[in-house]
């Protein structure tokens, strides 16, 4: 894929999260060829985006770490995107429909990044990483099925789309999660105030760290290092829910709390 592909992969992207309609499948010319050109065309995109006034970069989200939504994308690894200033909300969050294309949300472990975790000559796994988080938060991803039809889409364009992500809302960080067995915490998602689906840390690629450990080695490769003041969105442990209409979503983990959207 050429430089001038990739541009226009990017230009193409970009559309559908700027006032655009879905997106539909690209033309077999814009169509990247690994992994590898999904990320560039995705730096190309944030630089798009930030120039449409999403604001800085703060955080970083990873798809398909659990064996439900892996099942769910049929995709077999995990996937990194980034998160806009302009659509992080803190605990509670009123958005209306109108705003998104076809909105969904997803339980998460959010990791707040108190150290900068630059390549160090060995791999980040998930005993290592346990000094870099500061804190634990439940989190909400809102992810947004911009496409017209999402299954025929490649991981690769996906991934350069920052995989459906439409922004997130952080609940309060937690600094004793040192204590919880990670593996072993339950997260539940209630829509109206019944349960929508229920998962465990054990979920996110066996331990939460692992999914955070695979993207600080992720980051380091692509000389672009996870740092300080940064978050991770570390993976849905509930299969995501789609809204049509008004509804009030909560998500709770056992000792880490809550978070909050309102449809409208």
């Amino acid at each position: 894929m050429t430089p001038e592909r990739q541009v226009e992969l990017a230009d193409f992207l970009v559309r559908a999260r700027t006032g655009g309609p879905a997106t539909p499948q690209p033309p077999a010319e814009l169509e990247p060829e690994s992994v590898e050109e999904g990320y560039a065309v995705q730096a190309l995109v944030h630089d798009r985006l930030e120039a449409a006034g999403f604001g800085r970069r703060i955080g970083h989200k990873i798809g398909c770490t659990t064996p439900v939504m892996q099942a769910y994308l049929k995709i077999d690894h995990p996937c990194a995107g980034e998160v806009f200033e302009t659509t992080v909300a803190d605990h509670m969050v009123t958005l209306p429909l109108a705003r998104f294309h076809r909105i969904g949300v997803e339980c998460e472990i959010a990791a707040r990044i108190g150290d900068d975790m630059p390549a160090v000559g060995i791999p980040y796994d998930q005993g290592n990483v346990r000094d870099a988080v500061a804190a634990l938060m439940p989190a909400i991803e809102l992810a947004d099925d911009r496409y017209a039809h999402f299954p025929s889409l490649s991981a690769p364009v996906l991934i350069a789309d920052d995989f459906f992500n439409a922004g997130v809302v952080l609940g309060e960080p937690f600094e004793g999660w040192r204590d919880l067995d990670l593996q072993a915490i339950e997260g539940d998602m209630f829509v109206d105030k019944v349960r929508a689906g229920s998962g465990r840390g054990r979920d996110v690629l066996g331990h939460p760290m692992a999914a955070l450990a695979w993207l600080a080695n992720h980051r380091a490769a692509l000389g672009k290092p996870l740092r300080a003041g940064e978050f991770v969105m570390l993976g849905s442990v509930v299969k995501t829910v789609h809204f049509e209409a008004p509804a009030e979503v909560l998500i709770r983990f056992e000792h880490l709390g809550e978070a909050r959207v309102v449809f409208t």
